[in-house]
């Protein structure tokens, strides 16, 4: 599975979000600075995570980005989902109705599942604090500065 770069930024603005907002909203101008991104294409991404539910816009002159839930609570397949739409190796075990004529002779969709099972699970156990903890740490560390 190859993870594209909207699923890789849409990593790394979650992380800025979860280490930079504790006290006030992060606007996505201070995040294209910090994380070396596109301004235009993280405005694009926040649109899914808050459709999703994972982020949630605060308006007005000092507004930005804010968690929609608990860091704890965010996994990094709750993002890449929402980014890429899926995390599956292959169509026929994306859960989407696949017309496949081999479906029920594949040999190798035992593998498939097993893979998608385990991309699942590994993606489904790291949460957004797990990867934000040591970010944390480290502005902490050096007096807010990430």
């Amino acid at each position: 599975m190859m993870i594209s770069t909207k699923g890789r930024y849409a990593m790394r603005l979650m992380v800025d979000v979860a280490v930079n907002a504790q006290e006030a909203p992060v606007s996505l101008k201070d995040v294209a600075q910090r994380e070396h991104m596109p301004l235009k294409y993280l405005e694009q991404l926040v649109r899914s995570l808050t459709r999703d539910g994972l982020l949630k816009s605060v308006r007005g002159q000092r507004g930005g980005y804010l968690l929609a839930r608990e860091a704890s609570s965010v996994t990094a397949g709750d993002i890449l989902r929402s980014a890429e739409g899926s995390t599956a190796p292959v169509a026929c075990v994306d859960g989407q109705a696949v017309d496949c004529p081999r479906m029920g002779t594949c040999t190798t969709l035992a593998f498939w599942q097993g893979l998608d099972e385990a991309i699942e699970s590994y993606v489904d156990g790291v949460t957004l604090d797990d990867l934000a903890r040591p970010h944390r740490i480290e502005a902490c560390a050096t007096g807010g500065e990430s």
